[in-house]
């Protein structure tokens, strides 16, 4: 089929809908598709994974084809086309537009000025951490949402995606991808940023009780341009430092300042949380991070090879990939271990010194890919439920039964502890998670088909937990 020439009405039409849709949706979504090829009824774009094909397509397919069909007179379709990108070269500077067809979708480099020389760094933040910046975040299809929306609000922060909320498991960069925003605003500009921890915060709130100095304490976080909470599951359960920040909150919003949170859980899972709070959590932009693929995996470890300056082979890149897939938290560490080892044995990186000297971290049930998640999935899909009726409040028998049999299975191939679980099964005390497994013991005892059952989801478990 003979190929067509739409790019100039393609770029025409890029320029119509940024000025529509406005520099903070632009930035996120638009400048991850490139232009292709076209055939006489089609333009083909590239676009950096599934998960933005998905997207743009729910989004945006049709203010595309309508733009197009304004400008051609025709009625072009949108094909799209998943091509990974690779490492990007520049990133641009806040409010300055990136070209269409950017690359955002690799490693996120640091920026430029006009003159192609790299600015003057600023001393760094004394609450962030100099390396939590986007240039050191690898982004793929797991975190790919999060981190351009990270960095579109760092680009302008406090306007369309303000509050901004980051939740998901241990370990997977939510204070990486946080501090990020911080570093690169603090770097760009003059604002005033404050990163705490939910519990420091809290710390420095009764210390404000009982030196009676409020008023500092609320000045201090009331009148600040960026303010980074982190772990706000914390706040559970602690009725005084929830109408606190819920002031500081509304104070802050309605200044236009950026609020940027981090969790361990949805939003919708929090329990004992004040109604009013709630739903202010409930206006941010909420991204959830999941552990990152095969891929990302690779890519994060030969970039950590890299910053450290160590050589490690690329059949050595892979065994850790392949066998760590928890957490980029577990696979940094199992790299950094090896690395500290063949340095102070004065010993090359080899197969063979890794598979010995991880051969305990491979074993872990925890690197199986035996995520808390993937079991509640496939649990739930067997009984024909959804994982959020296992972390649900409904305790008919349908659901109680599977519930109870998801916590045993968890705890038997996991070594996650009873608190951790009952946390990930709807905010339940480690308590409820014991007698859990109790119930199951007894039925294992008395019903002969049990272990049949129980075989059979940690087979699927298993199954699924290799195809990632």
């Amino acid at each position: 089929m003979a190929e067509w020439d739409y790019e100039v009405f393609w770029k025409e039409t890029l320029n119509q809908i940024h000025s529509e849709l406005g520099e903070q949706d632009f930035s996120v979504w638009f400048v991850n598709l490139e232009y292709l090829r076209a055939t006489e009824n089609s333009i083909i774009l590239a676009v950096p994974s599934i998960f933005y094909q998905d997207q743009i397509k729910v989004r945006y397919q049709n203010l595309i084809e309508t733009s197009l069909k304004d400008l051609t007179g025709k009625d072009l379709t949108i094909i799209f086309e998943v091509v990974p990108r690779k490492k990007t070269e520049n990133s641009p500077r806040r409010n300055e537009t990136p070209a269409a067809g950017a690359e955002n979708s690799g490693f996120v480099s640091g920026s430029k000025d006009t003159a192609g020389k790299t600015p003057e760094k600023k001393t760094r933040h004394p609450q962030l951490r100099e390396d939590y910046i986007f240039d050191k975040y690898v982004i793929g299809e797991n975190n790919s949402f999060a981190a351009n929306a990270a960095i579109a609000i760092s680009r302008n922060p406090g306007t369309a995606y303000n509050p901004f909320l980051i939740y998901g498991g241990v370990g997977l960069g939510k204070t990486h991808l946080m501090q990020a925003i911080g570093n690169y605003v603090h770097e760009d500009t003059d604002s005033k940023i404050i990163y705490i921890t939910a519990e420091n915060f809290l710390n420095e709130y009764v210390q404000g009780i009982s030196e009676n100095k409020m008023t500092a304490f609320k000045n201090k976080f009331r009148y600040t341009d960026v303010l980074l909470i982190d772990d706000i599951h914390f706040f559970q359960d602690k009725p005084g430092i929830q109408e606190e920040l819920f002031h500081t909150f509304n104070t802050l919003l309605d200044a236009k300042k950026q609020l940027v949170f981090t969790c361990d859980r949805p939003v919708s899972e929090l329990k004992k949380i004040s109604e009013r709070l709630m739903s202010r959590f409930e206006q941010c932009l909420k991204v959830d991070l999941q552990p990152p693929k095969y891929e990302t995996r690779c890519a994060i470890l030969k970039s950590t090879v890299e910053s450290q300056g160590a050589v490690v082979p690329d059949e050595v890149i892979d065994l850790i990939g392949k066998n760590i897939s928890s957490n980029v938290r577990d696979l940094i560490s199992a790299l950094n271990k090896l690395i500290a080892y063949t340095r102070l044995m004065g010993k090359p990186i080899t197969i063979e010194n890794a598979q010995h000297q991880l051969r305990d971290v491979f074993a872990s049930p925890r690197q199986a890919n035996m995520s808390i998640e993937l079991i509640q999935r496939v649990t739930a899909e067997y009984f024909s439920l959804s994982p959020n009726d296992l972390k649900g409040k409904k305790r008919t028998q349908n659901i109680v039964f599977p519930r109870q049999l998801a916590m045993y299975i968890a705890r038997e191939i996991t070594e996650y502890s009873t608190t951790e679980l009952g946390q990930a099964f709807g905010g339940r005390d480690h308590t409820t998670v014991m007698h859990s497994c109790q119930k199951i013991e007894e039925q294992i005892r008395s019903d002969p088909t049990m272990d049949a059952t129980i075989e059979s989801l940690k087979r699927l478990i298993k199954e699924n937990g290799s195809k990632t």
